[in-house]
């Protein structure tokens, strides 16, 4: 598969614009549209940025902690597959959803945009691990830029479900938001799968 459409699906799924702005609607009900506006537009500003800086820091920090890349890719291929599981079954991942303490904190708050909106449902565990996956993968100049440009297309994409989160909502309801989370649930679990695939292989290729 071309590295930009693999790496779009990936995030895409990852992040899940359509499940997140279900999750916004829901705690945003009662909020005057111009508030849901500015949180929407803030928390997506805030995410974007964290994601930016681990995908321009990635290799950094991986080297720095003596991580190998195909090492990373399997650890992280591991990590998405088990996310991918929880989006075909339709539930709540820890990689991207909050507990139950923190649900009740969140619910106790009249401003979400940094938590739980902008982390952990957009900038969660999950998107970060795809991210530094992404940037790892830029072997050349060609593909760092188009990884950087999925990254750009899914934040606008995930700041336009939150700006018409209302509409969205009552097109689809949960049952609608639930299929599409399970249809990028199931090209998640094979692209995860791959991920771990190339990395055995590169693995075995190096130490041969």
């Amino acid at each position: 598969m071309d590295p930009f459409l693999n790496n779009f699906i990936v995030l895409l799924s990852v992040v899940d614009p359509i499940g997140v702005a279900w999750l916004f609607a829901a705690m945003t009900q009662g909020t005057a549209r111009q508030e849901q506006r500015r949180m929407a537009i803030a928390a997506t500003l805030l995410a974007s940025s964290i994601l930016l800086v681990f995908f321009f820091t990635g290799t950094i920090l991986l080297d720095w902690f003596g991580i190998t890349i195909p090492a990373f890719r399997i650890a992280g291929g591991a990590l998405l597959f088990l996310l991918s599981i929880d989006m075909v079954f339709a539930r709540q991942s820890g990689l991207r959803s909050t507990t139950t303490k923190e649900q009740q904190e969140a619910s106790n708050k009249q401003d979400i945009t940094v938590f739980p909106l902008a982390f952990p449902l957009l900038a969660g565990p999950g998107a970060i691990t795809t991210i530094l996956l992404m940037a790892s993968a830029s072997g050349s100049s060609t593909v760092y830029w188009q990884s950087l440009l999925v990254l750009v297309l899914v934040i606008i994409i995930t700041l336009l479900t939150l700006l018409f989160s209302p509409v969205l909502v009552k097109a689809l309801g949960e049952t609608g938001a639930n299929v599409i989370s399970r249809i990028l649930g199931l090209l998640l679990t094979a692209l995860a799968v791959q991920f771990m695939v190339d990395g055995i292989k590169t693995a075995f290729r190096l130490s041969a």
